[in-house]
């Protein structure tokens, strides 16, 4: 059976099944925008649903098969959606078309001239951020969808009237096979997602297939530190960049890199060996530093200058989530961070390690069970970087299965490498134990992809 095609120029009656996610939220602002009728239904009000009623949209926070009414003319879904939805059921029955998040999505950018697609295990929101910010400050009123929120936009979308488009793009479900790019970049290709992927030979086909969706006169840009890129290259059309750390490998290079005291990079950028621009980030760490290479090969593969380029980064400060400074209490500083792979938790530990403090405390909520029976042992020596840790229970996400493993199992792990390390079951308690035993010029960082950033939201209430 054909795949349905949106119609564009017909504004038919799109109905969203789990609105209220943030990327769903995002493709429902677009169709608004474009004159669609838009309907939906979450488990629950949120900011996001709020903002859609008041742009127009239909909004019922329960799901059942009355919502799927005759006027319906396609169904949107995400992989979080079982199938035993009775929105999915009643769409079946009535014949009603469905896509995917991704599909739609995919078909959204065919209206677009540029389409840049973010993709990587690491890094997606803050390169697509920086990059946004680059394309804001060459006014060229680019479309933006992020995962996370973005300050310069007011949250996770911006409706453009250009033909510039920039997503993010996720490996996981391999949701970034249905996406048509026209410039697709490849931060990192790690093991993640386990519970999806067999193993990281099929993460690299994943990816190897992303890079080969780019049309003859478009572009794939890539890290020249990525194991094998030969790999992903050798059967692309279209024109590939490099950027890295190894000037000999990259087109794209930083030299004379320094920090300064909040761990942030400034650099020569140099193109084929010619120092071309100087660049000052104003976020933290190494990863950092390559996220913006990234933006830069992207930017200058559009045709923005590097005068734009270095403004552009100097401006971006952060999105929500990524080493965000929440505030101080009792002298404590608290940094909130979305870091839930062993890479991105050394990295934000590493670049904690440069920031002024006296002991570097770690509040960790492991995400999925699966992930954490994955990267067991990975986790213990990411999190061993610490000077003491604080495990919250796991939190579950779309998983119901434990795999006969709790955070104790993690407790044991890095008790076995030495690192101190505590383990409690409520919030509450850890609040109670953080305010008892952190002290002046600590530095603690809540961590984790669920709901552990309330911790320190709490602690700065109080």
């Amino acid at each position: 059976m054909d795949m349905y095609q949106i119609n564009f120029s017909k504004k038919g009656h799109v109905h969203f099944t789990g609105i209220g996610g943030i990327s769903m939220s995002a493709l429902a602002e677009i169709l608004i925008s474009e004159g669609f009728t838009v309907s939906g239904s979450d488990s629950k009000e949120s900011a996001l649903t709020e903002h859609l009623i008041s742009l127009g949209a239909h909004i019922v926070y329960e799901q059942t098969s009355e919502n799927i009414t005759e006027n319906i003319d396609l169904l949107v879904y995400t992989a979080a959606v079982k199938p035993d939805n009775p929105e999915l059921q009643a769409a079946k029955s009535h014949s009603v078309p469905m896509l995917t998040r991704a599909e739609l999505l995919g078909q959204i950018m065919k209206n677009y001239k540029t389409a840049i697609c973010v993709a990587g295990t690491h890094g997606k929101t803050t390169t697509t951020s920086m990059i946004s910010q680059v394309l804001l400050e060459e006014e060229c009123d680019p479309t933006i969808l992020i995962g996370g929120l973005f300050n310069p936009i007011n949250g996770n979308a911006r409706i453009g009237k250009s033909n510039t488009f920039i997503t993010e793009a996720c490996e996981y479900t391999n949701s970034f096979l249905s996406f048509f790019p026209t410039i697709s970049v490849i931060l990192n290709v790690k093991e993640d997602h386990m519970d999806f992927f067999k193993d990281i030979d099929d993460i690299r086909n994943s990816f190897r297939r992303f890079a080969e969706l780019t049309p003859k006169d478009g572009f794939v840009i890539i890290n020249s530190d990525i194991d094998e890129i030969n790999y992903f290259t050798d059967n692309v059309d279209s024109n590939v960049i490099t950027f890295g750390l190894s000037p000999e490998k990259s087109r794209y290079c930083a030299t004379n890199v320094k920090y300064n005291r909040f761990a942030c990079a400034e650099y020569d950028l140099t193109e084929n060996g010619n120092i071309m621009a100087h660049i000052e980030l104003k976020v933290p760490g190494e990863h950092n530093l390559l996220n913006s290479l990234a933006a830069v090969a992207t930017c200058r593969s559009t045709g923005i200058s590097y005068e734009v380029i270095s403004k552009g980064l100097a401006k971006y400060t952060g999105t929500d989530r990524r080493f965000q400074f929440k505030g101080n209490v009792n002298g404590i500083n608290i940094v909130d961070d979305y870091a839930h792979h062993p890479d991105e938790i050394s990295a934000t530990l590493k670049t904690a390690q440069n920031y002024p403090h006296n002991n570097l405390w770690c509040v960790f909520q492991p995400h999925t069970f699966s992930r954490t029976k994955a990267f067991l042992k990975d986790f213990a020596v990411s999190l061993s970087l610490a000077d003491k840790v604080i495990l919250a229970d796991i939190y579950p996400a779309r998983e119901t299965d434990n795999l006969g493993i709790s955070s104790e199992t993690l407790l044991n792990e890095l008790k076995a490498l030495g690192c101190e390390t505590y383990y409690f079951h409520t919030f509450s308690e850890i609040e109670e134990f953080i305010l008892k035993n952190c002290i002046n010029d600590d530095l603690l960082i809540t961590m984790g992809a669920g709901d552990v950033v309330l911790i320190g939201d709490e602690l700065i209430s109080k």
